[in-house]
């Protein structure tokens, strides 16, 4: 292990880091608002926009990221249509992950019994009222563990986004095993860059799992 050449390059692994967490909480920010919208839709059954939010979802999940990356930056540009790679990195995160999200929310959301719906409107609640303060309140508890779960999937997910030629962590691991050799230290710090996002999100996850469990029994 050439411990010279890992110092060396440590500026470029931060940089890379850097870039790596800017896209991930782009593409995690955008899901989490697609995710809600889809599942409100599919839970008050919109008509016409709920075959949109089905339609939408299977082919999100039915299809590789790097296929939704590689229609976003070469595909568009035929059209006339240019985005830098890292807006499509962004893009194609919340694209995969809001249909994740979305089945996180649904879940969440169908969980309540629909007894509490009719109970808040026995006693004077509006639908949107009894939806904010009763259902959501409970739904988002339930839906906790797999949002944590569908976010640490689009951080690992943004690996692949060096496809498109984003000098994210896996494109700097890629670029400097090509140009030095270096294999077994460009991936050793590679490792340790993804563990030090990683390890704390999972963490925080837990910990919000733990205390969402114990909100939904007053405790």
């Amino acid at each position: 292990m050439d411990w010279n050449f890992i110092i060396k390059n440590i500026p470029v692994y931060i940089h890379a880091t850097y870039l790596t967490l800017l896209l991930a909480i782009g593409g995690i920010l955008l899901s989490l608002i697609i995710g809600f919208l889809c599942s409100s839709i599919l839970y008050f059954k919109v008509k016409g926009a709920r075959v949109i939010v089905k339609l939408y979802i299977e082919l999100s999940r039915n299809t590789p990221l790097l296929i939704q990356l590689f229609f976003l930056y070469y595909g568009l540009t035929k059209l006339g249509v240019k985005i830098s790679g890292f807006a499509c990195g962004i893009i194609g995160l919340a694209f995969l992950g809001g249909s994740y999200m979305a089945e996180s929310f649904r879940g969440g959301l169908e969980s309540v019994s629909k007894a509490q719906l009719e109970a808040g409107i026995s006693v004077g609640l509006s639908k949107m009222q009894v939806f904010k303060y009763i259902i959501l309140p409970q739904a988002f508890s339930v839906s906790v563990p797999s949002i944590g779960a569908n976010c640490l999937f689009l951080l690992k997910e943004t690996s692949i986004v060096g496809a498109i030629a984003v000098a994210d962590l896996m494109f700097v691991a890629k670029d400097l095993i090509g140009m030095y050799y270096k294999t077994s230290e460009a991936l050793f710090m590679l490792v340790v860059a993804y563990l030090i996002i990683l390890l704390p999100i999972s963490i925080l996850t837990t910990v919000l799992e733990r205390r969402s469990r114990y909100a939904q029994y007053g405790l």
